[in-house]
């Protein structure tokens, strides 16, 4: 009978410890799996768009798709073509305003040069892309050591191209050097001058640059100044302003 009762007993412990064991299995079998987080984080993180797109869509003029890729991961806004232009560049060219100011605003390089030393900042200047050239001056920073292939900054052309609007913008924002010198030693106001017809516009150019400071008392390479090509292309009212204010 004691060998009987032993058996028992010892049947009903592994009986006990099986239960045990296949509970604890169970419990384990049914935990999610382990997911690796550094994969999942990958995995979200992948660029949603190849490289090229956002010039595409710049150069398409396709607001919607800039705005979507804008907004994505990981995209180089300030990826280049073949002619080193980048998205913003093109969008400048174009006078596409509303998708600059989107580029400007997701913090595009204004002051990123191409093959032909064009940044967005100087052609902005330059071209008379008047909205631009504002939202630049608004929300950017303009690196003013930064020339065209002619050793000028912004205003220059500007002045030389009979963009007022731009002049006067260049002129109040004080951070361009409005009696740089350009690689022939011509400021903003020699050019306004010597290479222009002395028109209205012109007139209201060398205004604007005397008003905000130009010395209209500076020599170029060849020895002349404004006040020198004024009297000598017999632009009598440029003279007028440039005598006056030298007095």
């Amino acid at each position: 009978m004691t060998i009987l009762f032993l058996t028992l007993s010892g049947c009903q412990k592994n009986s006990q410890n099986s239960t045990s064991i296949s509970s604890s299995t169970l419990q384990s079998s049914e935990k999610a799996p382990q997911v690796d987080a550094s994969e999942s984080s990958d995995k979200q993180e992948a660029p949603l768009y190849p490289s090229g797109s956002l010039l595409q869509a710049v150069t398409t003029g396709d607001l919607n798709e800039t705005t979507k890729i804008l907004n994505s991961d990981h995209y180089n806004i300030n990826e280049v073509n073949e002619k080193a232009e980048t998205a913003l560049m093109i969008a400048v060219h174009n006078n596409q305003i509303d998708i600059a100011k989107q580029l400007i605003d997701a913090g595009a390089d204004i002051n990123s040069q191409d093959n032909l030393q064009d940044s967005p900042y100087l052609y902005a200047g330059a071209e008379g892309r008047t909205e631009i050239l504002a939202y630049i001056l608004a929300h950017a920073t303009p690196d003013q050591s930064i020339v065209n292939r002619f050793g000028g900054n912004a205003l220059i052309p500007a002045a030389e191209k009979g963009h007022l609007e731009n002049v006067k913008l260049l002129s109040a924002d004080k951070r361009v050097n409005i009696n740089h010198q350009n690689n022939y030693g011509y400021t903003a106001l020699i050019e306004a001058i010597a290479l222009r017809d002395g028109s209205q516009v012109y007139q209201d150019i060398v205004a604007e640059l005397l008003k905000n400071g130009a010395d209209p008392t500076i020599v170029d390479n060849y020895g002349k100044s404004a006040i020198d090509y004024a009297h000598q292309l017999g632009y009598q009212n440029i003279s007028n302003l440039l005598t006056t204010t030298e007095q």
